[in-house]
């Protein structure tokens, strides 16, 4: 049966716009009751008797996934107007839900209820959409109902909304709570550990009043009036009571939990500024991660407490310091919760089923949950979300989502870095593996045709030890003529990754191959990243070629781009491929190419490098693991070769290369990364550092920071004074950042120096090496273009996907490496080592031992027993802090006693205790025989 929808909607110009849809019925539609669903649903609850199914409503969805997710929760019919909904309220929740669906053995069935005959009504006149959508809930639950009643079967309606329930129960339906249901599940007690807690079932705690916030339509009109502002609620890595939102014309600053009125970071808030008489400067104290952020606020005001026990002469500092504008929350805009890890509090109270959890995120407050599972839980790393944070709360309230293992088994905190940090690392997808070729895959013939033939040439890889992903290839040849053949062959992926196909779609989500210390979480499966795309030396591959002519200057006299297939003839790493180039007596033509190409990128180096490249540094760190535990059992900072530097020079050539021609091809369209200059402020901190040291550095251009930067290797008296420099350089560096060429106008690269620049050379482990090789093949009639190729806004929306993952993925690398760190120091008792001070604080010393390339803190308000103490003199200008007429100063060399502590269970870590210099009562005796 066919109907007409006609809808009349007014536009923006006043005219009326009338639409009109064909509306399908059928009699006919699928009920899932014969194939989909078990005829006999085994799950039993205390409150039913018969054997029955589920039909939850929208909000049961939205709110309470981590139920339905559960393994006992089967045999559910979802409606299509539930699913459109959620699909409009919530993406996340909707894409849970369709892979819930997917799962043949959950029995999820989806019920095509807007195009049934006996479940669709028109809407009435008055009549809200969300009415109707109840109407139409209640409607197909009556039509299941009269479908079981020959078999004494009944349809649940599962419903938080009182009026819909009351309504359904008036038309004899059954129907339940979320909270009712669930709690009363037999057989499965731990349902109700994972039932979302709403608002009515929170304890009121009369001593905690935070500020009311504000309703969601005064606050945009507050913002649009200019009375308040909006952004990102950052909270800072260093105090946790200290709170920061960027906006485009500076920062705001928000100190103490009052002024947070129980904002959560990463939450987008609205914000009301004081007084300027009332703004402050950001602290410059270091709290520590043993002290937990609670969410007391009882004797707290608008400052932190460091700032309110500050003695006169800090005081007087304080009041010298720049300020900032400061503000405090008064209403949220949109909440950003996600599931946390962490660990629950014993509370010490015999049969209490209220309990505190603490994530591993010490930015994240203390949740408040129930379950009755504690002693299991104990000693456990576990999932929690939040569901709501009242006024009259200390703490948010949440639920248990599930266990995830022993604290400190290495397994378990891998798996707590991966879900920190937002990494997909679940196993891909049936529909992503369909998308494959077999393993035994080999080049078509038709494909060689359309190629060039490239194996001839002496083609090799060199990369860093154990690596099985390999994306590229060199070639280096001279000519007749005196010029020299340069090749970079790059893995050609997009071979098997088509446009709008399951695998890529999951790699343009993934976004980036993850690296941990002990793991690799590929962007693409395994059969294409360490086989089929690997540009090993076992057989031919597919490539995409950037190959130039130069001359001995290393100076371009031509450029082309081809689709080709290669045979590498050695895959090397750094040191082996460096062992090639100086032993004499090699001469094949392999070693050959490896000498030319390392000629050719001294030029290419010293050429960036005098247009103003910067030369940066950080610690990094390689760890020997035990072939049987995979324990760290040694930790050394990476050593480079000069072949490190040659494949990076050819690397950034082609990317440079890449970047110039898709922009000439695709000038609205192509897929850049841009670094930008750092504001002046940023270098503050480098420039009151080296002055300090009695050294000048001239931050004007990139080439002036190259130059003083430079001049310091000179100076033999300091030897690691420029390393040190050079990783603070790092620190006031901004982000690079993937972009559309059509929305931008500032295409620079700030540390590299170069005008344009993009990624090319990396397909395997980067989804921007995807897109730039798709505009690349285009451009060269390699391959066809398609819509979302040239949709700069899509475009754009890809590439903020990809700044996020990337920003993710460094932050899980660094906490893996302190992750194995922590394991390598366990077993090692107590060990002494050199550390210079990188900077100094109120009341610490952050430190950097190179040999191991850790970085930490050095507190110096307590004393070794971890008493607190007073008298602490800090000079922010002069980067130096005075404890006890002992003064410590960027770049001085201490001592430090290095030490795994395990006595805060939740945040294990290396404790730093200066041994020398000496300061009574702070420092710390060396042993003997150290």
């Amino acid at each position: 049966m066919l109907q007409s929808k006609t809808l009349l909607i007014k536009t923006k110009s006043k005219k009326i716009l009338k639409i009109v849809r064909e509306h399908y019925l059928r009699d006919d539609v699928a009920t899932g009751l014969e194939d989909v669903l078990s005829p006999h649903p085994t799950l039993k609850n205390e409150l039913f008797t018969c054997e029955h199914y589920l039909l939850p409503d929208t909000n049961v969805f939205l709110q309470q996934m981590d139920v339905v997710d559960h393994s006992s929760i089967q045999n559910v019919i979802v409606l299509q107007t539930v699913l459109r909904e959620v699909r409009h309220r919530s993406a996340p929740v909707y894409k849970k839900l369709r892979s819930l669906i997917e799962l043949p053995e959950k029995r999820f069935f989806v019920f095509m209820n807007e195009h049934c005959k006996d479940t669709w009504h028109e809407r009435d006149r008055g009549e809200t959409s969300n009415d109707l959508n109840d109407r139409l809930i209640r409607s197909s639950v009556m039509f299941y109902d009269k479908l079981l009643e020959d078999r004494k079967q009944k349809c649940i309606l599962l419903t938080n909304d009182r009026a819909n329930k009351e309504k359904a129960e008036a038309d004899g339906l059954t129907a339940a709570t979320a909270e009712e249901y669930f709690s009363k599940v037999v057989g499965f007690p731990e349902l109700s550990d994972k039932l979302a807690k709403t608002d009515e079932l929170v304890e009121v705690d009369k001593t905690c009043d935070y500020r009311e916030h504000l309703k969601l339509s005064e606050l945009n009109q507050g913002i649009k009036s200019g009375k308040f502002v909006q952004g990102k609620f950052r909270v800072s890595r260093d105090n946790y009571l200290q709170a920061h939102v960027m906006l485009d014309q500076g920062e705001i600053l928000i100190q103490g939990r009052t002024n947070f009125n129980r904002a959560v970071h990463d939450d987008i808030i609205a914000i009301e500024l004081f007084p300027e008489e009332n703004w402050a400067a950001p602290s410059d104290v270091v709290l520590d991660v043993t002290m937990q952020p609670g969410a007391d606020i009882k004797n707290e005001t608008s400052e932190p407490p460091e700032k309110r026990k500050c003695g006169k002469a800090d005081e007087s500092k304080a009041a010298a310091k720049v300020t900032v504008p400061t503000g405090m929350v008064v209403g949220i805009i949109k909440r950003n919760w996600r599931p946390y890890c962490g660990i629950l509090e014993n509370s010490h109270k015999a049969n209490s089923t209220r309990h505190l959890f603490t994530p591993a995120e010490k930015r994240i407050p203390r949740i408040n949950i129930e379950t009755k599972q504690a002693e299991k839980l104990f000693g456990q790393r576990l999932i929690v979300t939040i569901d709501s944070w009242p006024r009259r709360s200390k703490y948010p309230n949440g639920h248990f989502v599930r266990a995830l293992g022993a604290i400190g088994d290495k397994s378990t905190e891998n798996e707590v870095i991966l879900l920190e940090h937002d990494i997909a690392h679940e196993p891909f997808s049936r529909a992503v593996l369909n998308c494959l070729p077999s393993p035994d895959w080999s080049i078509p013939p038709e494909e060689m045709k359309r190629r060039i033939d490239l194996r001839h040439l002496p083609v090799c890889s060199v990369d860093p030890p154990g690596c099985t992903d390999i994306d590229d290839c060199l070639h280096c040849c001279p000519r007749e003529d005196g010029l020299i053949d340069v090749g970079v062959h790059i893995a050609d992926v997009t071979y098997f990754l088509r446009p709008m196909t399951a695998i890529d779609n999951e790699a343009s989500q993934r976004g980036t191959t993850v690296y941990l210390c002990d793991k690799r979480i590929d962007m693409v499966p395994e059969l294409l990243s360490s086989n089929l795309c690997s540009l090993r030396d076992d057989g031919d591959r597919l490539a995409f070629s950037c190959q130039w002519t130069m001359n001995d200057k290393a100076e371009i006299l031509s450029t082309k781009f081809a689709k080709s297939v290669i045979r590498s003839k050695g895959s090397m790493t750094y040191a082996e491929a460096q062992m090639y180039i100086n032993d004499e007596t090699k001469n094949d033509d392999v070693t050959k190419g490896l000498r030319g190409l390392n000629r050719l990128a001294k030029v290419l180096k010293a050429r960036r490098i005098a247009k103003g490249a910067l030369t940066l540094a950080s610690p990094e760190v390689r760890f020997h693991v035990d072939s049987e535990t995979h324990d760290p059992i040694d930790l050394q900072t990476k050593e480079l070769q000069e072949t490190n530097s040659m494949v990076e020079e050819f690397m950034l050539l082609a990317n440079c290369s890449v970047a110039e021609h898709i922009q000439s091809e695709f000038p609205e369209c192509a897929v850049l990364r841009r670094h930008p200059e750092p504001p002046n402020s940023n270098f503050d901190l480098l420039i009151n550092s080296a002055k300090a040291c009695g050294l000048e550095l001239c931050t004007k251009t990139s080439r002036d920071l190259a130059i003083s930067l430079d001049a310091l290797e000179e100076n033999k008296e300091t030897p690691h004074m420029s390393t040190l420099l050079r990783i603070l350089a790092t620190r006031c560096m901004l982000q690079a950042v993937y972009f559309c060429s059509g929305l931008e106008t500032d295409f620079k690269h700030y540390g590299l120096a170069a005008p344009i620049y993009t990624h090319f050379t990396s397909p395997i482990r980067r989804y921007s090496d995807v897109m730039v090789h798709r505009l690349l093949a285009a451009s060269i009639d390699a391959d066809t273009t398609f819509a979302e190729l040239l949709n700069k806004q899509q475009i754009q929306r890809v590439c903020q996907n990809l700044n996020l993952r990337h920003r993710m993925a460094q932050y899980a690398q660094r906490a893996s490496v302190a992750l194995n760190t922590q394991l390598f120091f366990r077993g090692k008792g107590e060990v002494h080592e050199e550390a210079y001070v990188i900077f100094a604080k109120k009341n610490a010393v952050q430190v950097l031992i190179i040999k191991y390339g850790l970085e930490g803190t050095v507190f110096l308000d307590r004393n070794s027993e971890g008493e607190r103490l007073t008298g602490i003199a800090y000079d922010d200008e002069a980067c130096t802090v005075t404890v006890r007429d002992v003064t410590l100063r960027v770049f001085d060399k201490v001592i430090v006693r290095i030490s795994h502590d395990a006595s805060n269970i939740q945040h294990q870590r290396i404790n730093l205790h200066l041994v020398s210099p000496k300061i009574e009562g702070i420092s710390v005796e060396m042993k003997q025989n150290e």
